[in-house]
């Protein structure tokens, strides 16, 4: 009655079926840890922001590798900015999504060491090897506030490190060569800035992170089970569509075999 799931052509069918149920149900689990992540990374981004600011220097030390458990926590500095070794950080984009710089100054803290603060977003002008129109950064002893951020790599952001750039721009935000290049210690991480912000709004301060949002993995993981349970409905659908065909078409030829011929 079944023989026919037999064939080649009904063996190749199965063993696709086969194939197909695990990968959908592992990839709805990879769907459903995506969204497991995005909801601890959203309680922790909230978590952060509302506590209250500590020092950067309690939080960090220069070659300090900022553990994800601090990234965006409140943090605060209080230094002088060193506009002479001020930055630019090149393809960020705005809370509009335009293409410019972010500002990098140092702000150098009263035993000599250095925080990197990123003062915001501005853009560039009609020669983008060319540095930017940058506001200046305050002058005397300030204190600022900010969010903590680790330092960036090629392999953390996907930002290629090129080689070769203009004079004073940068692909990366990296303590590790702003100490370098500076010649002093640099705490590791950097300060992304929240206050004191700019009277005319230049630089545009970085906008909080999204916290609200948890996306469709959980959506596309339950898209993904459904497809893997569809399968083995659809291999059963198909079959038994196959042999009521089979016997149909068996039934019709049995009927004209029994048919007499008809006289002259």
């Amino acid at each position: 009655m079944y023989r026919f799931v037999l064939t080649r052509q009904w063996v190749c069918l199965t063993l696709v079926a086969l194939v197909l149920i695990p990968v959908m149900i592992k990839l709805g689990f990879w769907q459903f840890h995506r969204h497991e992540h995005r909801v601890a990374q959203n309680r922790l981004i909230e978590q952060n922001l509302r506590a209250a600011p500590a020092p950067m220097t309690e939080v960090t030390s220069p070659g300090h590798r900022v553990p994800r458990a601090d990234f965006w926590r409140a943090v605060t500095a209080t230094g002088t900015y060193d506009t002479a070794h001020e930055v630019v950080v090149r393809m960020r984009t705005d809370n509009d999504d335009k293409v410019g710089f972010h500002v990098l100054t140092p702000l150098v803290l009263g035993d000599g060491r250095v925080v990197l603060v990123n003062r915001g977003w501005v853009p560039g002008g009609d020669d983008p090897r060319a540095y930017p129109p940058v506001p200046a950064a305050p002058a005397g002893e300030v204190t600022v506030t900010g969010r903590l951020k680790a330092d960036e790599t090629s392999a953390g952001s996907g930002i290629k490190d090129r080689k070769g750039l203009p004079d004073r721009q940068v692909m990366l935000i990296n303590s590790t060569q702003q100490a370098r290049y500076l010649g002093k210690p640099v705490l590791g991480g950097y300060l992304e800035l929240t206050s004191p912000a700019p009277a005319d709004g230049s630089p545009q301060p970085v906008a909080d992170p999204d916290h609200d949002s948890i996306g469709a993995h959980m959506a596309y993981a339950v898209q993904w089970w459904l497809f893997a349970a569809a399968v083995p409905v659809g291999w059963v659908v198909l079959v038994r569509r196959e042999k009521r065909e089979r016997e149909e078409q068996a039934a019709g030829s049995g009927s004209g075999a029994d048919r007499e011929p008809a006289t002259a």
